[in-house]
């Protein structure tokens, strides 16, 4: 699965604990974001990837509108991670209701 809706989203955040990665900038992150995601510079992430994921470990990852989420997860999958682009973003997050 490369890819996620947020409605699906929420309800696996409801029943448990995910991991979820704001690759916005901190600004943006510390404005507003999902509950429990972690902040990794999308740069940050790319450069150093060993150092934030673990290959053994599913991770949704999501931007403003999910275009740059989406170009990093294919990148972070051909490495052999495990991602998944949170569809339109923050944006749709923020559309939820």
């Amino acid at each position: 699965m490369d890819s996620i809706d947020i409605i699906k989203l929420i309800t696996k955040l409801e029943k448990e604990p995910i991991n979820i990665i704001d690759i916005r900038t901190n600004y943006e992150y510390l404005n507003s974001h999902i509950p429990t995601a972690k902040n990794i510079d999308k740069n940050i992430l790319m450069m150093y990837p060993d150092k934030y994921l673990n290959k053994e470990e599913i991770y949704y990852i999501y931007c403003q509108s999910g275009h740059s989420s989406n170009n990093i997860v294919k990148i972070l999958n051909n490495k052999g991670y495990n991602t998944v682009n949170i569809q339109g973003g923050f944006n749709n997050y923020l559309l939820r209701k």
